[in-house]
């Protein structure tokens, strides 16, 4: 089955341009366009595409608004942020409505092409480097000393699965926790499937999200190891 792909700009020749290289592919297929948040949400509700390509600036309804609208109408598809920005303040706030990572729109064409491929296939991406200027900036525009209640299913966690939760905020993947658990990579898996379900999160970027948001790893951590 081809990935069902729709895109989302509100400049023409940026669609169709995204169109061009995603329908060069074999595995793809452009369901639709649109050009405006509404029309996006509208668009995903109806088609239930696998994957969002959204832009994060955008006329009626921003691409932060949209991505939660997407999600509620279809909530097994996949948002990517389209941005010309690195890790601005609306790539924040898309990624805490659910969007499954970020692509500059000046990445290369490969870059698109295997972004959507990741994500479809369930993956996030927030490379660890990605990770701590993520949780760096978060801090520093949340606010420090405003953090939010602990929600209940923090404290459903085994200590395993806090463990691995703090692993995964520090941007390690499933090879490198398995390797510092000493246990199987699919022990891992099923120890982030089972944190993710108690926790109502989407993925490892709103794992990462929460740790750093709830304390779970002190920011202080994540600024040192992002001078380091």
């Amino acid at each position: 089955m081809p990935i069902r792909v729709l895109v989302v700009d509100d400049e023409e020749l940026v669609r169709t341009g995204m169109r061009l290289i995603l329908e060069s592919q074999d595995d793809f297929v452009v369901v639709d366009e649109a050009g405006d948040g509404r029309a996006a949400a509208d668009l995903a509700g109806r088609h239930g595409p696998d994957v969002v390509l959204m832009d994060v600036r955008m006329p009626v309804l921003d691409g932060v608004a949209a991505t939660a609208e997407v999600l509620r109408r279809s909530p097994a598809t996949k948002v990517i942020i389209l941005t010309t920005f690195d890790l601005d303040e609306y790539v924040f706030d898309s990624l805490r409505a659910g969007a499954s990572g970020f692509l500059l729109k000046d990445a290369p064409r490969g870059d698109l092409i295997r972004a959507v491929r990741e994500v479809a296939a369930g993956r996030s991406l927030l490379s660890p480097a990605a990770t701590h200027r993520l949780v760096t900036e978060f801090v520093r525009t949340a606010g420090r000393g405003r953090r939010p209640a602990v929600p209940p299913g923090l404290g459903g966690l085994s200590a395993r699965e806090r463990q691995v939760l703090e692993l995964v905020a520090r941007g390690l993947s499933n090879a490198e926790i398995a390797g510092t658990l000493v246990v199987s990579e699919n022990t891992v898996k099923t120890h982030v499937g089972a944190l993710l379900a108690k926790l109502g999160l989407r993925d490892r970027v709103q794992a990462v999200v929460f740790a750093y948001q709830h304390g779970v790893v002190p920011a202080e951590e994540s600024e040192d190891r992002s001078a380091g």
